[in-house]
């Protein structure tokens, strides 16, 4: 097996993963704030709170998937 391809293979998978992990909750956190600050006129009350739920939640995605990919770069290494 090419290890390379294997490298590049994984970190284009991290990279993705990573990215989903940080976008999504982000964006849909900032859509639902907006949304319900519109509806019950608060001003960016929920948009922030939610946005800070979002940078939790997604530290603690990132922390577990980070432990996850740390496995898969070390079985690499033992090839």
């Amino acid at each position: 097996m090419n290890t390379d391809a294997a490298y590049y293979r994984l970190a284009l998978r991290i990279f993705a993963d990573f990215s989903g992990s940080i976008a999504v909750p982000a964006v849909l956190a900032a859509l639902l704030g907006k949304w319900l600050d519109d509806k019950q006129q608060t001003g960016p009350r929920f948009l922030i709170l939610f946005l800070l739920l979002a940078l939790l939640m997604t530290a603690w995605m990132i922390v577990k998937k980070a432990k996850k990919y740390q496995k898969a770069y070390d079985a690499l290494n033992k090839t």
